[in-house]
């Protein structure tokens, strides 16, 4: 046998033993083809082929993305709000009022009874010109003051107008199965639709309009219309309002002496240079909403807050919010909480092993609130003092904004920053300007376009032009998580993973609201003491949402109201509150300062600007760079 024989025969019987060696034993019972397939001598029958369904095969295209793109699309034409919100509810006040025959008698009942009104003032007209109305307007509506609308026939308009505005507010109140939220959207939907068809808005039915249009031959119009086409230009080209150019921050207002300390992406922290020879021991860390520019705090020199605190021997920190752009987009409120964090080590490094007096301004309080919340829960002794101002940490009760805050409204938004990556706030300035319509709209279209007489800028109303724009994430994650959720109220807002209740709050509080605040109700903000558990210190000043914070000492007509409840008083109601608080005339700014005195610890020396370390160097002078992104 040769080599090539040998080596076959090793193979053949090599392979014989394998074979044995993974043989099935054969079982009594199997037939051949059973024990052909045990063997693996016939292949598996193939897997049944499923041919899916045209229905169930991916879109060629987005539908999301197609909806989003509408929507957002949509929005610029609506300034923000959502038509489908709106047309759902008016939709549901339709469908219950006509399953209401009772309330229709009502209301055909209380037409009736004010024509009837109507028609026994115009009998006693013709007997007497000077006959009282039969009906006031409203103590905060101002549109039929002039003298004019006592004569006949505006007397006449002007009466018959109130009587059909009170009816039509009816028509929305006391509906069998509509909730109090659907009856307030009616309702202020209603109030927008009769403000448009007031008679004070046209030239005819206008006394003073009228007057002034006969008197200058029409003069008035003519300026008006100059007015309108120089207002449209500039909105337009972005540019802003008239008169505005008069109040540049570094020039005019935000003049507060100062340097840029310490610089992130998303912030820069100013330190404002002493102006006393001590100061006090502890700083001031100032963190305002990043809705708008920080230099509401620091506006002219006479009114700024800023100013105030460092003249009275505070070392005070602000920080200044970057205007974030579409690159920005996927920037959410953790960020936001990191450069809080950062800020706050910059302070504790310029000014080390003192703590800090954390204040927080509207969007900023909240923010502030939540961190100290955070800080406590961790055993981060670090603060002396918390001040809120205007901030509102239950949001089951936020005003009318409430109305433009709904699942749909959010969604809408949503769409909108979405598809260019932030919110900007001229573009939701027409729900601002309609929780305001009388005196933000109307009352700027009677004096500017009718008159013809241009209203005087000055510092608050340009800074209100300044407007800043939001990332999407943080917006959406805001107004999802703590709007609509209130899960920071509810103790259910998540710091690092792990929820911050605001009842750990260790350390005194200091909380400003304003009577006429439509952003957050002063109501809502005095649930602070039912949230948090130290002393509480609260301010009931006169005046808005920012009017009221910008209280300088010697501003005519402010007042205020204040009282402390210690963590073991017993809760009072805010309307028992505002009748027993002390009350005095002047501004809350001095309480202010008092009240922080008795936070602090002592005097000082005045810190450097900054340190040596090149993370924290003094850069650019107060107002800084990001103050200026347009």
């Amino acid at each position: 046998m040769n080599d090539t024989q040998t080596q076959t025969k090793k193979r053949s019987t090599a392979g014989d033993t394998r074979a044995r060696a993974h043989a099935v034993p054969e079982k009594p019972d199997e037939t051949p083809a059973e024990r052909a397939e045990a063997r693996g001598e016939l292949s598996p029958e193939p897997p049944e082929i499923v041919h899916p369904s045209p229905l169930d095969l991916p879109d060629r295209y987005s539908t999301r993305s197609l909806d989003r793109a509408a929507n957002a699309h949509l929005a610029r034409l609506t300034l923000g709000v959502t038509p489908f919100g709106l047309a759902s509810t008016f939709f549901s006040w339709g469908a219950h009022l006509m399953g209401a025959p009772g309330k229709q008698v009502q209301l055909a009942e209380k037409a009736a009874r004010k024509a009837t009104r109507l028609g026994v003032y115009m009998t006693q007209l013709a007997r007497d010109p000077n006959t009282p109305g039969c009906i006031e307007p409203l103590p905060h509506d101002h549109r039929f003051d002039h003298e004019g609308w006592q004569r006949w026939p505006y007397n006449l308009i002007h009466q018959n107008f109130l009587l059909t505005q009170q009816w039509w507010y009816n028509t929305a109140c006391d509906i069998d199965g509509m909730t109090e939220h659907e009856e307030h959207v009616i309702s202020f939907v209603m109030r927008q639709m009769l403000d448009i068809m007031s008679p004070s808005n046209f030239i005819a039915t206008n006394p003073e309009v009228a007057g002034a249009t006969l008197r200058e031959g029409g003069g008035n119009l003519v300026r008006g219309m100059q007015h309108f086409l120089e207002d449209w230009q500039r909105t337009a080209s972005g540019k802003p309002a008239v008169g505005a150019e008069d109040f540049q921050p570094g020039r005019d207002l935000a003049t507060t002496p100062g340097k840029v300390v310490f610089r992130t992406h998303l912030l820069e922290l100013i330190q404002y240079a002493p102006q006393t020879d001590t100061v006090k021991a502890e700083p001031i860390m100032i963190v305002p909403a990043w809705i708008m520019k920080y230099y509401i705090l620091d506006l002219s020199p006479h009114n700024s807050l800023v100013g105030h605190l460092v003249a009275q021997g505070y070392t005070v920190f602000m920080i200044s919010w970057r205007n974030p752009t579409a690159e920005d987009r996927d920037m959410g409120m953790a960020e936001y909480f990191d450069a809080i964090e950062q800020a706050l080590g910059a302070v504790e490094a310029i000014i080390p092993e003192q703590k800090v007096h954390a204040m927080g301004y509207c969007l900023g309080g909240t923010l502030m609130a939540a961190k100290a919340a955070q800080m406590a829960r961790d055993g981060e002794n670090r603060l002396a003092s918390l001040t809120l101002l205007a901030t509102q940490l239950d949001f089951t009760e936020p005003g009318e904004l409430q109305l433009f805050i709904s699942e749909s409204e959010v969604s809408f938004l949503e769409s909108m920053m979405w598809d260019q990556g932030y919110l900007d706030t001229k573009q939701m300035a027409g729900a601002f300007q309609l929780l305001r319509s009388a005196d933000l709209i109307w009352s700027r279209y009677i004096h500017e376009y009718l008159m013809g007489q241009r209203g005087e800028m000055f510092d608050l109303m340009a800074w209100n032009a300044d407007t800043t724009r939001m990332p999407y994430r943080m917006h959406s994650e805001y107004l999802r998580k703590l709007y609509l959720g209130n899960e920071l109220a509810q103790g259910q807002y998540r710091i690092d993973g792990k929820p911050v209740t605001l009842d750990a709050i260790d350390v005194p509080i200091f909380c400003v609201s304003t009577t006429k605040d439509h952003i957050a109700p002063w109501q809502s903000v005095y649930k602070v003491h039912l949230l948090t558990e130290p002393s509480v210190t609260f301010v009931l000043t006169s005046g808005g949402h920012n009017a009221g914070i910008v209280s300088e000492p010697g501003h005519k007509g402010r007042s205020y109201r204040i009282a402390t409840t210690g963590p073991d008083d017993t809760y009072v109601p805010p309307e028992t509150w505002e009748t027993t608080a002390r009350r005095d005339d002047g501004s809350w700014w001095p309480e202010l300062v008092n009240w922080l005195d008795g936070q602090s610890s002592g005097e000082t020396t005045p810190p450097t600007l900054g340190t040596g370390r090149a993370q924290y160097r003094p850069r650019e002078a107060a107002p800084g760079t990001y103050v200026f992104q347009q």
